[in-house]
């Protein structure tokens, strides 16, 4: 076969892997030569603390990435060129100075991405040099499923029965990209190839390593296969904190060391062989898909109400709206699940999905915060960040959102923690100063009767505190102050 293009650039974004990548196999079916970049972007990574955990990860998989690299195509020993910049400036000087006919990416729905593609297309063009980029982090983007009247979905359910309609085995078939790794070329001598060290870069060692996260495709592939020995009980264990129930795959998706396409294929193949499990998973790998063609279709969700009329609510501000925050984010609430939930995602950047909704809502019903304050929290702590289900989950909390849960559905987080963390497994692990309490005071310290408090050795205002906020009367508040809504 006659390839179109003389040479092109892979470059890398969200997608850190070989096996069953689109672009990278777009790139090498389409040219003849292909190089391969990643650019730490300096428009990113300015505004992220020195030690940052997803830096550290993308890291470690960058070298796992250049070593595999140099394993597909042993014939030239490929590398990978590592930048740091602009990725406008970065990918334009590096297209130029390799003479490549065309960039191959992935797809990223971010507005940011979308805005910096635009701009890399338009430098791109006045260099003769095309853009090409291709679907890769979902199973359906955009447009490809919409509404018999030709609109985007706004309602989970009807989505998900679209999606499973459509979805074959041309959806969820791999890329071959090893068959075709000898069109991966060595980068041309002067040009330094590999991954610098992460001190070259700005930034220093998190406590990543001291966490069970490995790094890269063979950490994803690590992780899913324990997954799939626990798959079945997905469905009942996935909503335990302290039960080893998600497969803990969020952070390779987010950066593309597993491919979608590779997950929800064995979810649908497990889902059809009847297994309960599996389908609940492959119904969440379908809510992610949801929010990306929300944000796609309505990118005004990242600064404001999906539903409008929310953006008429009357947000609690001043400083003992700061306190309140502040409380929430240190885990100083008073909850115990809330707390501990916190404590999970300071020391490890990852936090239970249950918990997820239980201190969103907490944050927005019980303590009237705005949504965005912590949506942004989760923005700088998740390891698995990633804009489209972050935002959809704050707005669904919120009520404010695409299907969202109704705005008088408030978690009571005590009646939370008694149910999905009955002996209190969970909390005990985080908040240790509470573990000798019984489980019947546990729950709720701030109601425990004073001889279970002594017994502990706890004193409430000083070993743990006073909950900041009585769950009844908030929800009061909340009731009242959502009524602008149904005024709309």
């Amino acid at each position: 076969m006659v390839k179109p293009l003389k040479s092109a650039l892979m470059w890398f974004r969200r997608d850190l892997r070989i096996t069953d990548n689109a672009a990278l196999h777009r790139a090498l079916t389409t040219a003849t030569q292909v190089s391969c970049a990643f650019v730490f972007d300096t428009d990113i990574l300015d505004r992220l603390p020195r030690a940052d955990r997803r830096v550290e990860f993308i890291h470690g998989s960058l070298l796992e990435l250049d070593a595999e690299l140099a394993r597909a195509n042993p014939c030239v020993a490929a590398r990978l060129i590592v930048r740091q910049g602009k990725a406008v400036d970065e990918i334009a000087a590096l297209a130029a100075r390799l003479q490549v006919d065309a960039v191959v990416a992935n797809h990223d729905d971010d507005p940011y991405a979308v805005a910096r593609d635009a701009a890399v297309r338009d430098r791109l063009s006045r260099q003769q040099c095309a853009f090409h980029t291709v679907k890769d982090h979902v199973i359906f983007e955009r447009s490809e499923l919409l509404t018999q009247a030709g609109a985007p979905y706004s309602v989970f359910t009807p989505y998900k029965k679209a999606w499973l309609n459509k979805v074959d085995a041309f959806y969820l078939k791999a890329y071959p990209v090893e068959r075709h790794a000898t069109a991966l070329a060595a980068a041309p001598g002067g040009l330094a190839v590999g991954v610098p060290p992460l001190s070259e870069i700005g930034f220093e060692p998190s406590n990543l390593s001291l966490l069970p996260i490995p790094l890269g495709s063979s950490g994803a592939d690590a992780q899913l296969r324990d997954f799939l020995h626990r798959i079945d009980d997905y469905q009942e264990a996935r909503d335990f904190p302290a039960r080893k129930g998600p497969s803990y795959l969020s952070v390779h998706l987010r950066f593309g060391t597993v491919s979608i396409r590779s997950l929800a294929r064995e979810a649908h193949r497990r889902a059809e062989a009847g297994s309960p499990g599996a389908a609940t998973w492959l119904s969440e790998l379908i809510w992610r898909d949801f929010y990306h063609q929300v944000l796609h279709h309505h990118p005004h969700v990242v600064d404001s109400a999906f539903k409008p009329a929310y953006d008429a609510i009357a947000w609690e501000t001043g400083e003992a709206a700061e306190a309140a925050f502040a409380a929430w984010c240190e885990g100083r609430t008073g909850y115990p699940l809330v707390d501990a939930a916190m404590a999970q995602i300071n020391r490890t950047g990852y936090m239970h999905n249950r918990l997820r909704m239980v201190v969103a809502s907490f944050l927005v019903k019980d303590l009237g915060i705005d949504w965005r304050w912590g949506e942004r929290y989760f923005a700088v702590h998740l390891n698995d960040f990633d804009l489209a289900a972050n935002n959809g989950g704050w707005q669904w909390a919120a009520s404010s959102g695409c299907d969202a849960q109704p705005y008088f559905r408030i978690f009571n987080p005590t009646s939370q923690s008694r149910k999905f963390d009955p002996d209190g497994a969970f909390i005990r692990r985080y908040l240790p100063q509470l573990a000798k309490l019984p489980d019947a005071s546990l729950h709720n310290p701030g109601s425990a009767p004073p001889a279970d408090l002594e017994a502990a050795g706890i004193e409430l205002g000083r070993d743990y505190p006073m909950p900041i906020v009585q769950h009844e009367h908030a929800r009061q508040r909340t009731l009242q102050r959502y009524k602008v809504v149904k005024q709309r």
